[in-house]
């Protein structure tokens, strides 16, 4: 799938036990435990992920999150548009992504899921 729309979304948390404990309890959100340092938010499906937070030592600003088939692709793209790669490409568990800002200084990601 190659829609290049926001379909995931990142928050930097204080206390991440204490974030998935408020969360579970005022949306009944679940989670899936990657390590203890981050949580990925699963969908109301009970399968699909659709966001998550990470341990930091301050909360910034949610990190939205573009889905491509084609990281590389999507890479050029933003470069050509007048983007900056702040972050990678890189390797995480579920794949590849980078970090870019826009020429306002949003700041977003790109991720292209493992196959």
């Amino acid at each position: 799938m190659n829609a290049l729309h926001i379909d995931y979304l990142e928050l930097a948390v204080t206390d991440l036990p204490a974030s998935r404990t408020f969360y579970e309890s005022a949306f009944g959100w679940s989670f899936n435990d990657y390590g203890g340092m981050y949580a990925g938010i699963v969908g109301p499906d009970g399968k699909d992920e659709n966001g998550g937070m990470y341990a930091s030592e301050t909360p910034v600003a949610p990190l939205p999150l573009i889905r491509t088939a084609d990281l590389d692709a999507a890479v050029a793209a933003v470069e050509k548009a007048g983007g900056t790669v702040a972050e990678g490409p890189y390797d995480y568990p579920g794949g590849r992504r980078f970090i870019f800002t826009d020429p306002s200084g949003n700041r977003l990601g790109v991720y292209q899921p493992a196959e």
